[in-house]
C-alpha cells in the first residue's frame, strides 16, 4: 500500500493532481481543503496517501494533513459513504468546522455541502459522533477565524457566491481572508477575499 507520495507536482486540477515522483507520474483525487494549499505545477510536495483498493480500480487520494486523512477514513467507514462522497464533504467544509458540525449534530451544515443529502449527513453525525479525531486545539485553532462579527463574514460569503464564485471555493476564500484582515470591516475583507479566489 502507498502511504506517502513526495515529489513534484506535475498537474494540478481541483479534485486531483498528478504528482512527479522519480519519473512516474501518481493520479491522486484530493479535495479542496488539499488543494488550496499546494503550490503550483513543478513545485515540490509531500502528500499522506489513502489507497483504495477495489476489484477494478486502485485508487491514490492525498492529504496534507494527518486530520484531513483521519476525517477522510472515518468518513468511508460509515455505511453508504464511498470515497467520492467523503472527498466531496472535504471540499465542501473545512476539517475543524466538519468536527464542530458533526459535534452539534449540526445536519442542516452538513446538509449544505453538494452531493450530501439529509440522509447521509444524518448518518454522519450518528455513526461519528462519539468517534472524531481527539483534537483538543479544535477552538484555539479556528479562534482566528471568527475575529470579526459573524455579519462580515456571510456578508462577504454571500457576496462572493452572488459573484459566482462555487460556495466551498468562496468560504476558503473569506477564511483566508479574515486571517490575513481580522479587523477588517466588509470592504477590506471582501477586496482581500478577491485576491484569494484570484491566486
Amino acid at each position: 500500500m502507498i502511504a506517502q507520495l513526495r515529489g513534484r507536482i506535475l498537474e494540478k486540477h481541483p479534485n486531483r493532481i498528478v504528482v512527479d515522483v522519480g519519473g512516474v507520474g501518481y493520479d491522486v483525487f484530493v479535495p479542496l481543503s488539499t488543494f488550496y494549499g499546494l503550490g503550483d505545477p513543478g513545485s515540490d510536495i509531500s502528500l499522506r496517501i489513502h489507497t483504495h483498493v477495489r476489484e477494478d480500480a486502485l485508487a491514490l487520494y492525498g492529504f496534507r494533513t494527518i486530520l484531513e486523512q483521519d476525517l477522510f477514513e472515518r468518513l468511508i467507514g460509515v455505511s453508504g459513504i464511498g470515497p467520492k462522497v467523503a472527498l466531496s464533504v472535504l471540499s465542501g467544509i473545512e476539517p475543524l468546522e466538519l468536527m464542530r458540525a458533526i459535534e452539534r449534530a449540526d445536519v442542516a451544515r452538513l446538509t449544505a455541502i453538494p452531493g450530501v443529502g439529509r440522509k447521509t449527513s444524518e448518518r454522519i453525525v450518528l455513526e461519528l459522533k462519539d468517534r472524531l479525531p481527539r483534537v483538543q486545539v479544535v477552538d484555539a485553532a479556528t479562534a482566528d477565524v471568527e475575529i470579526p462579527p459573524a455579519g462580515v463574514r456571510d456578508d462577504v460569503l454571500s457576496a462572493l457566491v452572488n459573484l459566482g464564485y462555487h460556495r466551498p471555493l468562496a468560504e476558503k476564500a473569506v477564511a483566508a481572508a479574515i486571517k490575513t484582515v481580522p479587523d477588517g470591516d466588509f470592504e477590506r475583507t471582501l477586496k482581500q477575499a478577491l485576491r484569494e479566489v484570484a491566486k
